[in-house]
């Protein structure tokens, strides 16, 4: 599966564009966030990317969970967004 990773800087609409096409190549995706701002980022883009699928006739379900990642050395809690089709 493969994971992107989003940042309080990432521009939702971008992200929602890899998603989608993730979703079509291989029908599920990994998003991982560090921080408040970095999921709402990338909730915002499962919703960007809900809309540019819906017309194709493929609808998305997320499933959160927590992962432990490292950062620069430093181990951090992330959020685990699974998106695949319903």
């Amino acid at each position: 599966m493969e994971i992107l990773k989003v940042s309080s800087k990432s521009a939702p609409n971008s992200v929602a564009g890899a998603i989608a096409g993730v979703i079509r190549e291989q029908g599920c995706v990994e998003i991982q966030a560090v921080g408040a701002s970095a999921v709402n980022q990338a909730m915002k883009a499962i919703a960007i990317a809900r809309g540019y699928l819906a017309p194709t006739g493929i609808d998305l379900v997320c499933m959160p969970a927590f992962v432990n990642v490292t950062i620069d050395g430093e181990d951090r809690t992330a959020m685990k967004l699974v998106v695949e089709t319903k």
